[in-house]
């Protein structure tokens, strides 16, 4: 009698095993280093590719053969033709065409109506007090350079942006294209956009203002995008039973519904913009950033703060301004006379002739001379030294203690790693989360660091980017649950975070140098200062949008306030504090690289000498390699939160 055989199911490496696997082969390499040949403690120098040696290649190319520097020099003429007219307005620069300047009475109002009109008097006072600061305190020329390139880079920005943005809503190849392009885009550090700038374009205003316009345009193809898929098919059915055409039902239909989204992309534009300005002095940017950077490097610190004020109010007015112009509904008045319609257009003209009258009588009211300007350095200067002088025994300790005992020998440590045992250790995370896809993936960003011959430089960016984080948890976890404790303190910490990220990152560097100097410890606190934001953040809104009925439920079960924290919001918080996690772990490896400017010896210092000696080849190779560790980290971070929340659902 013969019995029939069962089929056998189809062999499956089980996930776990294969992953503890390689992560202990990982561990015997650590542990058998002294041993280990030369070339699996670090790729030989013959295994390291020229990558900046192609990308150079590709460029010359790009530049000498296929006549790009035509192009570029036509586009940056357009550019510069554009800024001549702006700084002709904003602070009367001396070629032509001769339109300016306006007097900053009459900027200063024109901001405070257009507060007004968008967010109240709150507003108001918020955008034309800023204008006053600046005047008063004697910044004006330095701050109409800067706005000068972002009035320019702005629109163009917005423009390209949302055209493309319609491109890779309309075709879906388009799309694939551009989502990898985008997601490296905005993995790169500032730096690396401005090296092939200075390739094609030199220095001054309006390289400045090219790779403004290229660093802010991604926010704005991916919410262009976003608002246009978010339509909904009942108002394009509506507008096709209209009898529109094609054209008609884009610019008539698609683009004021998605116009909220838009509006939201054109706030990032305008906040990312800011912040390339004012780091853009690197490649000689005059204004605000280039003032900022030469009183830091000679450590006048009051007149640091008062440029660092100044660029804070402009970012929050910005950033303010732009998002209540995204929330405002349009408005519209039947049956009133002109005026009544444009009342505020009318007293905003009133106000323009009063201000150019007051300018005509008194020329301070046209523009404050320096020795008419008020300033707070000395007393700023006073008062911050003698704090310094009363903390200095503190401060000195704590430099000492984190440089002797916690910063070097962990940067030792990340560098006596073998580089085998790290790609292992990835792959075997990898694996772990997401099994061997994620581990390809893993070392796929990996392994071109590693070949590029910077895996040491790497690594110190690394511990940095690590040391950093680590404090930003420590720190910003419990101010999360503090703030996420009622209503109220999660709504004033959440405006705090808010204020915060509109900071462009160069100001984070002012309070760190003030009390450490120009060392590895500014540089983690800066960069950990900058972390600890989105953590806080996340911390919040992860707590806040857990569904009210569990806690409920929870409270009802008997549970303390301790117990529902530790066993029911936190643990289904955690997919959420993952992603303030990987947002803090991107904030940080940003802004690392600008804090190369105080210390270190990693990626950043010498992505910036690769900006002095305007290598293409060098600075990209660089600028990938930071984004690539931005992307791994991502990578294994979303995927594990997407992994949790699952198992969390299905429970």
């Amino acid at each position: 009698m013969m019995t029939a055989t069962l089929p056998q199911p189809p062999f499956r490496l089980d996930q776990k095993r294969v992953a503890q696997a390689i992560l202990l082969a990982a561990l015997v390499l650590v542990l058998s280093r002294n041993v280990l040949p030369a070339y699996l403690l670090r790729l030989p120098e013959s295994l390291v590719l020229p990558f900046a040696d192609w990308i150079n290649a590709v460029f010359d190319f790009a530049r000498d053969d296929l006549g790009l520097m035509a192009f570029t020099r036509a586009f940056s003429d357009v550019v510069e033709f554009c800024l001549d007219v702006t700084a002709n307005l904003l602070y009367g620069k001396s070629r032509w065409p001769q339109l300016g300047p306006i007097p900053w009475v009459v900027i200063a109002a024109t901001a405070g109506m257009a507060g007004y009109a968008l967010g109240g008097l709150r507003l108001a006072v918020l955008a034309g007090g800023t204008f006053v600061w600046i005047a008063v305190m004697g910044q004006w020329k330095w701050a109409m350079e800067t706005l000068s390139v972002i009035v320019v880079a702005v629109p163009f920005a917005v423009v390209f942006g949302l055209l493309m943005g319609i491109l890779a809503w309309r075709y879906r190849l388009a799309e694939r294209i551009l989502n990898p392009v985008l997601n490296i885009a905005q993995s790169l550090p500032h730096f690396a956009y401005m090296i092939p700038v200075v390739v094609f374009i030199g220095v001054g205003p309006k390289a400045g203002a090219i790779v403004t316009i290229i660093f802010s345009v991604p926010p704005m193809i991916r919410m262009s995008l976003l608002g246009l898929r978010a339509v909904s098919p009942e108002i394009i059915e509506s507008g096709k039973m209209s009898g529109t055409t094609r054209w008609q039902l884009m610019t008539r239909v698609r683009l004021p519904a998605a116009r909220t989204e838009i509006l939201i992309g054109v706030n990032q534009v305008i906040m990312q913009s800011l912040a390339m300005v004012v780091l853009a002095s690197f490649i000689g940017m005059p204004g605000l950033g280039q003032k900022l950077l030469q009183l830091l490097q000679a450590l006048r610190i009051g007149l640091s703060v008062e440029i660092g004020i100044t660029i804070v109010l402009l970012a929050i007015v910005l950033d303010r301004m732009s998002k209540a112009w995204a929330m405002k509904q349009p408005e519209h008045v039947e049956g009133a006379t002109w005026v009544q319609r444009h009342r505020l257009l009318a007293i905003w003209l009133g106000l323009v002739a009063l201000g150019f009258v007051m300018a005509w009588l008194h020329p301070y009211f046209a523009e404050v001379e320096r020795k008419q300007a008020l300033s707070m350095a000395d007393p700023i200067d006073f008062v911050v030294g003698g704090f310094i002088d009363l903390i200095d025994p503190v401060t000195d300790w704590l430099r000492w203690f984190l440089i002797t005992w916690v910063l070097i020998p962990l940067r030792d440590a990340f560098l006596w790693l073998p580089t085998s045992a790290v790609l292992l250790a990835l792959a075997g995370i990898g694996w772990r989360i997401g099994g061997w896809r994620s581990a390809l993936v893993c070392l796929a960003f990996a392994l071109p660091i590693a070949l590029s011959g910077w895996w040491d430089r790497a690594m110190i960016t690394a511990y940095t980017v690590f040391v950093s984080v680590a404090l930003a948890l420590l720190i910003g976890v419990p101010l999360g649950l503090i703030g996420a404790a009622n209503e109220t303190r999660a709504r004033r910490f959440l405006l705090v975070c808010d204020t915060a990220q509109t900071f462009p990152s160069f100001i984070y560097l002012i309070p760190v140098v003030m009390l450490f100097g120009v060392n590895d410890v500014a540089v983690v606190a800066a960069v950990m200062v900058f972390a600890t934001v989105p953590i806080v953040r996340y911390t919040i809104e992860g707590l806040r949008n857990i569904p009210p009925e569990i806690v409920e439920s929870a409270q009802m079960s008997g549970a303390s306030r301790g117990q529902l924290l530790r066993h029911v919001k936190v643990p289904l918080a955690i997919p959420t504090l993952v992603v303030g996690a990987n947002q803090s772990i991107m904030f940080a490896l940003f802004m690392v690289i600008i804090a190369a400017f105080i210390g270190t010896q990693d990626l950043g210092q010498e992505m910036q000498r690769a900006l002095s000696s305007t290598d293409v080849g060098k600075g990209l190779v660089l600028g990938f390699a930071v984004a690539f560790m931005g992307l791994l980290a991502d990578h294994l971070l979303l995927k594990w939160a997407r992994g949790k929340g699952a198992t969390l659902g299905s429970r």
